[in-house]
């Protein structure tokens, strides 16, 4: 006679719940793969699959203890275990053929298939663990139906697991893969016919008493790993988005150190026209002095004047500096029209060479940003730099228009407009990108850097052709300073 069990609703959705935080911590953990090389993308790997394939045989197990039946029931321990061990290792399999940087369709289709055969394997070996006073036979139907299941869960599973990283993604994906992977679960279940040959005796409450202890007891244990591996990965992110921060600052830092480079014959000539009026005004001072009748006021006002270009000498250093200075972003409230001006000062004598005049349009109203100052320097060095380097062959006039003015939405726009060559034809989009040069000598990497500064900002930076001939680049930040507190 076939004997009809019933399942438990709140065990079934535990199971449920069992399946979806492992597959969100999975994708959390697979998430490291990418970014990981050696021994460490090996360990993730396997964290990523022990977590997977552990919750998935957790929610298998709870699942089959949802499930009562009339007569006593118990398993087998070692083909309880074998199930366990089945769906750890077909899920590492998946994923690591599926996360090496060759993956193809046909890589995912055939990992899909072999990590839901795998998957199904485990179920089926889980109720084959199964000892009763009942004979267990299937529905050939439902069989085959569980196993498109499993290949379409395990395949969805393996697409997401290395693709997924904005945390609203992972929440979705993860409960997609936990309803898909309970779908299997009970689709193989709802195949399963029990026959009975005794007289089956109605109402086993303690055994399902027991089951309910059993099911809890098994969740609470892959509750408390699946939540260690969450505090394993958020501590690893940490420091990964500690380190590309490091990172970015040492290559900003790099790029300013080169551009300064570059730029050392006009720095020095910047610096040189100070001491030159400060010596000069040195001598008309000794001269004031050494006269028969020494005439104070004018040397008075000849010692004003050395202490005049000596500070704005040690200005120019300071700024110097403070490019070349190593240390960590600070942000402050700024004038960004202050900050235009140092970088035009600095770079003036450059444009000099190239008989380039500079001209500033700088609103006198803007509000202040909250931002760090030697990174926007960077930004205006870069941008003025490769203005002037634009224009440096071209014949006709060679003018550097920099302006400021108010935005909408809160914020201000900086343009920098030049005369030269103008943006790359058919490559105008890639000058942004990293490494993308149309210098002989260039590193490709300064626009990058800028865009990435002003991101960092909450602003934006953006390129544009400038009629008749040139470019210009315009950028955009914020001015709420609650937006960045």
């Amino acid at each position: 006679m076939v004997v009809t069990g019933t399942h438990d609703p709140y065990l079934v959705a535990l199971s449920i719940l069992v399946a979806s935080f492992a597959s969100y911590t999975a994708l959390d953990l697979g998430g490291h793969v990418g970014t990981a090389w050696g021994f460490a993308r090996r360990v993730w790997l396997v964290g990523a699959a022990i977590t997977m394939g552990g919750g998935i045989w957790s929610m298998h197990f709870v699942g089959m203890l949802a499930f009562i039946m009339p007569t006593p029931m118990s398993y087998d321990i070692g083909l309880t275990t074998l199930s366990l061990v089945l769906a750890m290792f077909v899920t590492g399999v998946g994923f690591y053929v599926i996360s090496r940087q060759s993956g193809s369709p046909l890589r995912l289709i055939l990992s899909g298939i072999f990590m839901g055969l795998g998957i199904a394997a485990m179920h089926y070996t889980g109720m084959a663990a199964m000892r009763g006073h009942a004979e267990l036979s299937y529905d050939l139907r439902f069989v085959v139906l569980s196993l498109i299941v499993a290949v379409g869960a395990s395949t969805v599973a393996l697409r997401l697991a290395f693709r997924t990283t904005d945390v609203g993604q992972k929440l979705v994906a993860a409960v997609v893969m936990g309803l898909a992977i309970s779908g299997m679960h009970y689709t193989g279940m709802r195949a399963a016919i029990f026959t009975a040959h005794d007289p089956v005796h109605e109402a086993q409450v303690n055994a399902s008493l027991d089951q309910t202890s059993l099911a809890l007891a098994v969740t609470g244990i892959t509750f408390i790993i699946l939540a260690l591996a969450s505090v394993v990965s958020l501590f690893e992110r940490k420091r990964a988005e500690e380190a590309l921060r490091q990172a970015q600052a040492d290559l900003a830092r790099v790029n300013r150190v080169n551009t300064m480079a570059e730029l050392t014959a006009s720095l020095a000539h910047e610096v040189n026209q100070p001491i030159s009026a400060a010596v000069i005004n040195a001598d008309a001072c000794l001269r004031w002095l050494a006269g028969d009748s020494p005439n104070l006021e004018e040397a008075r006002a000849a010692a004003m004047g050395i202490a005049k270009e000596g500070r704005r000498a040690a200005e120019i250093i300071m700024r110097i500096h403070l490019l070349f200075k190593k240390g960590a972003p600070h942000r402050e409230l700024l004038d960004v029209n202050e900050v235009i001006r140092e970088m035009a000062v600095l770079l003036r004598s450059e444009a000099a060479r190239y008989s380039i005049s500079i001209r500033t349009e700088l609103a006198a109203d803007l509000p202040q940003v909250m931002g760090d100052r030697v990174q926007l320097q960077q930004v205006m060095m870069n941008l003025i730099s490769n203005s002037i380097d634009a224009m440096k062959d071209v014949d006709g006039t060679r003018e550097l228009a920099i302006k400021s003015r108010r935005a909408e939405n809160e914020q201000l726009m900086v343009s920098v407009s030049d005369t030269g060559v103008g943006l790359p034809p058919q490559q105008a989009k890639q000058i942004f990108d990293a490494f993308f040069t149309t210098k002989v000598h260039g590193t490709g990497m300064g626009l990058s850097i800028s865009r990435s500064i002003v991101a960092s900002h909450d602003g934006r930076l953006w390129a544009a052709d400038n009629s008749p001939r040139g470019a210009s680049f315009h950028l955009t930040l914020p001015t709420r300073v609650e937006a960045h507190e």
